[in-house]
């Protein structure tokens, strides 16, 4: 069990060594929200200390860092020096490049699609546009759940499962409601003191961001609500 006013599945937001911590959104997230989608959709229950377990929170903690701590320093996941990023077999990302292609978001939709078949385009896209965007779109967040664990530390490779559901709209087209999900693999390198140092993620983009277009387009200049700071 967490102690107050820690979160049950992300380590490294609240206590002493957090105190001089810079957040993006001038304070720590708070993830209540998104954490209540995933224990009303999660498929299993991990027991505490287990390996499924301890590899859910590993990789909770570090989406949590890489979203919101600016300064790299501040990672206490991640062996910052070392730290790499590849998306479906692309070349690795730096943390520094992942902040230049504007965040998380960006980074992980990458595409070689051409720009008048891209649903999203992460080359468009800043970090303050794709958070706003998907957090109009998800209001609940964007659940992780870790399926299962097929090897322990140093390499641990796991598959995975991102869900919500679509309450707002996602460029131009109305909330359906539906589910919106996507399902794929991950491989995290770590050091002696599990820090990552290296994250490898494969899964299939284009059944996602398809998903979005099955609300109607919506008339030009109908209102989009969302706040933009909604803990993925």
């Amino acid at each position: 069990m967490a102690v107050a006013g820690e979160d049950p599945y992300r380590s490294f937001i609240s206590g002493e060594g957090e105190k001089d911590t810079v957040w993006r959104f001038g304070a720590p997230p708070n993830y209540d929200v998104v954490n209540k989608l995933f224990e009303e959709g999660r498929t299993n229950i991990w027991p505490v200390g287990s390996l499924e377990e301890k590899v859910q929170r590993m990789v909770k903690t570090w989406e949590m860092e890489l979203v919101h701590k600016v300064r790299p320093q501040d990672f206490k996941s991640v062996n910052i020096e070392k730290f790499r990023l590849s998306v479906n077999g692309r070349k690795g990302l730096t943390s520094a490049e992942i902040g230049e292609i504007g965040g998380s978001y960006n980074a992980f939709l990458q595409t070689n699609l051409p720009k008048e078949l891209r649903i999203y385009d992460p080359e468009e896209e800043t970090r303050q546009s794709s958070s706003k965007e998907f957090a109009t779109t998800f209001p609940r967040g964007f659940a992780l759940e870790i399926l299962q664990v097929y090897s322990g530390p140093p390499v641990v490779a796991y598959s995975f499962r991102h869900w919500s559901y679509m309450e707002g709209p996602f460029k131009g087209h109305a909330p359906t409601g539906e589910l919106v999900q996507f399902s794929g693999v991950g491989i995290f390198h770590v050091n002696e003191e599990t820090r990552v140092e290296n994250v490898e993620l494969f899964y299939e983009r284009g059944d996602f961001l398809s998903s979005f277009l099955k609300g109607a387009p919506l008339a030009q200049g109908e209102a989009a609500g969302g706040c933009p700071f909604v803990s993925s």
